[in-house]
């Protein structure tokens, strides 16, 4: 898809944990079967393509946060070695000692070893990991995550942060806060994004959605350890440009 070149993949955010965040292109998501995701359609087979792109986006980070995010269209080990190089080299010459990635729960033995590799080079890494909800059941007849039977804890062993969607039908007000009130309580950070429409089968129920900005945003949106996603573009990247 030409028109992927077209997104923003660069942004800084100033607010509750400053940072700058890039949107590479990978491979794509092995996994590709969450219901409500189309995310992986930002992806290609032609990894000296994607160099190129990630390359770009890449020398437009300055290290200002000491602090870089990266996300793709599934989990950091479906980027290229040359795009996993530029990482290491930015890294280096910006002076970025936080790094963060994204990855999925089949990846979770592959952890440890990446987060070794980089605290040898004076780096952090810290996984940011799509759980959606904890409700397992939940998770899996209606996001279908692939985590079957994974507990919050086994995840916490794993992940240093969630990121959690709401906004579906079936949720409520109860169900919302106690999957906030869990990831704080095991993990560093959690990120909310609020389901948008998209080319998948999964669509927003506007209902939820306004229960949630009445009863719960007000009570986070001050919360330093919580990221609040309204639209899936409000960290600054993934939109046109």
């Amino acid at each position: 898809m030409s028109e992927q070149k077209d997104f923003i993949r660069y942004s800084v955010i100033t607010e509750k944990n400053p940072r700058e965040i890039v949107m590479l292109r990978g491979s794509g998501c092995r996994f590709k079967r969450c219901r409500f995701c189309d995310y992986h359609l930002d992806s290609s087979k032609d990894k000296e393509e994607n160099y190129h792109i990630n390359r770009e986006v890449l020398e437009k980070v300055t290290g200002q946060y000491g602090s870089l995010e990266v996300i793709n269209s599934g989990s950091f080990l479906e980027l290229d070695e040359l795009t996993m190089t530029e990482i290491e080299r930015v890294c280096k010459e910006k002076e970025i000692h936080n790094l963060r990635f994204e990855v999925h729960w089949m990846y979770r033995e592959h952890v440890a070893k990446w987060k070794e590799h980089f605290k040898k080079m004076g780096i952090t890494l810290k996984i940011k990991m799509g759980v959606e909800t904890f409700d397992d059941a939940f998770r899996k007849d209606v996001f279908d995550k692939g985590m079957e039977g994974a507990t919050p804890e086994e995840i916490a062993k794993v992940a240093d942060e969630v990121c959690l969607l709401f906004g579906i039908t079936g949720q409520t007000k109860e169900s919302m806060l106690s999957d906030i009130k869990t990831g704080l309580s095991l993990f560093e950070r959690i990120c909310i994004n609020i389901m948008v429409e998209n080319t998948t089968d999964i669509r927003p129920d506007s209902e939820v959605i306004r229960l949630f900005e009445k009863e719960i945003y007000p009570l986070y949106i001050e919360n330093d350890r919580v990221d609040i996603l309204l639209e899936n573009t409000d960290f600054g990247v993934g939109g046109r440009a």
